[in-house]
C-alpha cells in the first residue's frame, strides 16, 4: 500500500483543491454524495440527508440513517460506489486508503480527501467541505461547534490530569501524537502521557502504560467498545473514565454537545 505521505500537502492552495492539494472537478452543488468517513457522514446527514447516496458500515449516526452501505472504511466496495454514480466521494487521510481513492479517481469519480489532526483543522476542513467541495451553504451547527470549543481550556498546571487514552485492546493501542482526539483531550484539561510518542496510535504494553504513572485512564466506547465490564478491570486501583467515543473522536455535529458531555463523564471517573 502506498503511503499518503508521498502526496504533497498543499492545504488551501487552490480554491477547488482538497486538503492534500488534489484538484477536484466540480459541476455545481453536489446532489449525490458517498461518504467513507463516519464523521463526514453525520455532517452531511444532519445538513442535507437527501444528498447521501452511500455510506460505510461504520457510519452509525444518525441512528435512523437508511442509505446503501458500501462496506468499511478500509475495504470499500468500489464497484458498488461506482454504481451509485456519486457527484462526490468524501474521504479522510487517516481513515481511508490511498489506493482506494486513486482507483475511484481512475474510474472518473471525484474524491475529496480531508486531513484533520486538530480541532482547529477540523473546523477549517469542514468549512471547506461545505463551501468548496459540496458547494452548499455553511450549516448553522458548524458555527455553534466552533463557538463551543473557542476557549482552548488549558487550565492551570495543578488542575490538569495526566491521562492515557486506549483505543484498542489485545493488542493495546493508545492515542499518541498529532491526533484530533489528543487535541480534544488537551482542551478538556488532560495531558496525554503518550503525546510525545513518535507514533499516532502506538501499541503499548500494560506494564509500559503503568510505568508512565497516569492520573486517569480514559476509555472511549469506540473504535473499541470499552464498557464497564470490558476494560476497567485491567486498571485496578486507577481512576478510569468511560466516555462516549463519538464525542471524543468524531468531528462534525457531535462537537456542538461534546464538550459538556465529556467534561461530565471525566468528572464522574471513579
Amino acid at each position: 500500500m502506498q503511503d499518503w505521505a508521498q502526496i504533497r500537502y498543499l492545504h488551501g492552495s487552490e480554491a477547488a483543491c482538497d486538503d492534500l492539494g488534489h484538484r477536484v472537478p466540480r459541476a455545481g452543488p453536489a446532489r449525490r454524495v458517498v461518504s467513507l468517513v463516519p464523521s463526514l457522514t453525520e455532517s452531511v446527514a444532519v445538513t442535507r440527508p437527501e444528498a447521501l447516496a452511500g455510506v460505510t458500515t461504520w457510519c452509525t449516526y444518525p441512528r435512523d440513517l437508511e442509505v446503501p452501505r458500501v462496506r468499511g472504511t478500509k475495504n470499500p466496495d468500489l464497484a458498488a460506489i461506482t454504481r451509485l454514480k456519486p457527484d462526490l466521494v468524501l474521504a479522510n487521510q487517516e481513515e481511508n486508503r490511498r489506493v482506494d481513492v486513486e482507483r475511484l479517481r481512475s474510474a472518473g469519480i471525484p474524491v475529496w480527501v480531508t486531513v484533520i489532526r486538530t480541532l482547529d483543522e477540523a473546523i477549517a476542513s469542514l468549512r471547506r467541505v461545505f463551501n468548496v467541495a459540496l458547494g452548499w451553504p455553511e450549516p448553522p451547527w458548524l458555527t455553534r461547534a466552533e463557538q463551543a470549543w473557542r476557549d482552548p481550556g488549558t487550565g492551570t498546571p495543578g488542575s490538569r490530569l495526566r491521562a492515557v487514552i486506549p483505543v484498542w485492546r489485545d493488542p493495546w493501542m493508545v492515542v499518541g501524537s498529532a491526533t484530533f482526539t489528543g487535541d480534544v483531550a488537551g482542551r478538556l484539561g488532560l495531558d496525554n502521557v503518550y503525546g510525545d510518542h513518535p507514533g499516532r496510535y502506538p501499541r503499548v504494553s500494560l506494564d509500559d502504560l503503568a510505568a508512565h504513572g497516569p492520573d486517569l485512564i480514559v476509555l472511549p466506547d469506540e473504535p473499541y467498545p470499552f464498557r464497564a465490564d470490558d476494560g476497567p478491570e485491567m486498571f485496578s486501583g486507577q481512576r478510569v473514565a468511560l466516555v462516549e467515543g463519538r464525542s471524543l473522536t468524531w468531528y462534525g455535529p457531535s462537537l456542538v454537545t461534546a464538550r459538556p458531555l465529556l467534561a461530565a463523564q471525566l468528572r464522574a471517573a471513579g
